[in-house]
């Protein structure tokens, strides 16, 4: 397999990078990277304890803060921590993200699991670090997409699935909400002059934690369909390449949109993948912008 890899990433030294989720799959992989090529890497994980055994695997030069993105308070408390320890921050990778089969959950606000962790807390986070990141060396903010976007719809009547919830297409909404997001993140920062790149990435169907984790309210039954599920996917290390380039590569563009080339964007060398219509609508940006805003309550730009 040919292409981009990570033994293309530019040296990191010198740069603060946050990474949210990187105790496992997609962002211990990315964390890891970053990591070795020299960045000071912050570890923003719910649970500390596996987030301080993910650093010592990782080693180099980390630290671990705790960050719940279905709660607001914590996502506010986590900016106000790191904004005070690092003025400056130099990329921001908004990789965590649940995906939970089953009956409808919601977060500590009330949002519906998906949506309210995926999207809106990841919203805060990077409105909350805003002035951070411009004080940053190329800043960077990355949003991990997903290909489920593509079948996704937002109704902006329902936003947080009340009426006839499913489990699967929610999820695909939150992903769909993330795309958006961070293309109206990017036109906002063009508008305003700003040096910091919005980019996004999406994994294809990549071997991570988050495969089992989603049936596992299924039981035995559940424990097979996550075993099949695990066979039809690339490994990690793989997966993880569409978001370390659009993080590192000097030459990414703010709004580029990063994936895997083969069978239908699953597996393969890195590419540019392609984006739903509703996605990349200018209109669904700015209706998703507002509402945003008023359900976290952190405006910016």
């Amino acid at each position: 397999m040919t292409g981009w890899t990570a033994d293309r990433m530019p040296d990191q030294h010198g740069r603060v990078a946050v990474v949210t989720g990187a105790n496992s799959g997609l962002g211990l992989v990315t964390a890891t990277e970053l990591a070795r090529r020299g960045a000071h890497v912050v570890l923003a994980v719910r649970d500390t304890a596996a987030g301080a055994s993910a650093a010592r695997r990782i080693g180099g030069d980390v630290e671990v803060r705790e960050l719940d993105l279905a709660s607001l308070e914590s996502v506010r408390a986590f900016a106000a921590g790191l904004s005070a320890a690092h003025p400056a921050v130099d990329l921001l990778i908004n990789n965590a993200g649940v995906v939970l089969l089953g009956p409808r959950r919601t977060t500590a606000d009330g949002f519906e699991l998906h949506i309210g962790t995926n999207m809106l807390g990841h919203f805060a986070l990077t409105g909350l670090l805003l002035g951070n990141l411009a004080a940053g060396r190329e800043p960077r903010v990355v949003n991990l997409s997903s290909i489920t976007h593509k079948r996704a719809h937002l109704d902006f009547d329902d936003l947080m699935s009340e009426h006839g919830y499913s489990a699967s297409p929610a999820y695909g909404r939150s992903k769909l909400a993330t795309t958006v997001f961070g293309l109206e993140l990017d036109r906002r920062l063009r508008a305003a002059g700003s040096p910091i790149r919005s980019v996004l990435a999406h994994p294809g169907l990549t071997r991570t934690n988050l495969t089992p984790r989603a049936w596992e309210h299924r039981g035995r039954l559940g424990r097979v369909l996550a075993t099949i599920g695990l066979l039809a996917t690339q490994p990690v290390e793989q997966g993880t390449l569409p978001q370390l380039r659009a993080a590192t590569d000097p030459g990414v563009r703010g709004g580029q949109f990063f994936g895997p080339a083969g069978l239908a964007e699953t597996r393969g060398r890195v590419t540019e993948a392609r984006l739903s219509r509703e996605a990349a609508d200018p209109a669904v940006g700015a209706r998703l912008w507002t509402a945003a805003e008023k359900l976290t309550g952190v405006s910016y730009l």
